[in-house]
């Protein structure tokens, strides 16, 4: 049947791809076409098509004679880019606190109203990604008033490059103790009052709280790191 292919494939990539965001496939694990294919009763072709894709998205890591595995911890990748974010979401945080106009605060204010009250677990106890679409929203809201284009697109490019350590940082990290709402409300609070200084110290403590987390296991599981 002329779709079926593609529309089995993208089932395929849609389940594993929440299953490494939920930490069900943890860091590093192999994957087998197989055990895959049996599982989803699909062909391994299907199963290679959205290992593939995963590999494109930087969630599956593919090498000659030892097939798919998903993508380990990197210490230094983590490291860098933890670097890289606290200094261009500061610089861009900082410009929108000083640039933007009520039009932003009022956009700021409605990001963070929809995020308080969309549920970060699903019934089962996953994370939600609906949730995390909310929160990545409300965070491009607070740079959005920065009034460059080229440093808000930066900023979230490596926003996006994060993606796999922020829905890690629970699953992997074991970060369940952490006030993530308490977090986004102070951020939000100094962003209205605009205060420079407190707020871009709340981003930087936000962001790294996510960075130690995973540190933490790395060095104690070194199975799941590069």
């Amino acid at each position: 049947m002329v779709g079926e292919k593609p529309t089995r494939a993208a089932a395929v990539h849609t389940q594993i791809r929440d299953e490494i965001f939920q930490g069900v496939l943890r860091p590093g694990q192999r994957l087998r076409l197989v055990e895959l294919s049996k599982r989803f009763e699909v062909s391994q072709s299907v199963v290679r098509e959205a290992l593939t894709r995963l590999s494109e998205q930087g969630l599956v890591t593919a090498a000659p004679q030892q097939g798919f595995s998903v993508v380990a911890l990197s210490l230094q990748h983590l490291d860098e880019l933890t670097e890289a974010r606290t200094e261009i979401e500061s610089t861009v945080l900082r410009l929108s606190i000083e640039r933007g106009d009520i039009k932003w605060e009022a956009a700021v204010v409605a990001a963070h109203h929809h995020l308080a009250n969309t549920p970060a677990t699903l019934p089962n106890g996953y994370l939600s990604g609906e949730w995390f679409a909310v929160h990545e929203q409300f965070h491009q809201s607070l740079l959005e008033g920065c009034g460059n284009k080229r440093l808000l697109s930066l900023a979230m490019s490596l926003r996006d490059a994060a993606t796999i350590y922020r829905r890690w940082s629970r699953p992997v990290g074991h970060d369940y103790e952490r006030d993530v709402v308490g977090e986004h409300q102070e951020l939000l609070d100094a962003t209205l009052a605009r205060d420079v200084a407190k707020a871009v110290d709340l981003l930087v403590e936000h962001i790294d709280r996510t960075s130690q987390a995973l540190r933490s296991v790395m060095k104690k599981d070194p199975v799941t790191a590069a």
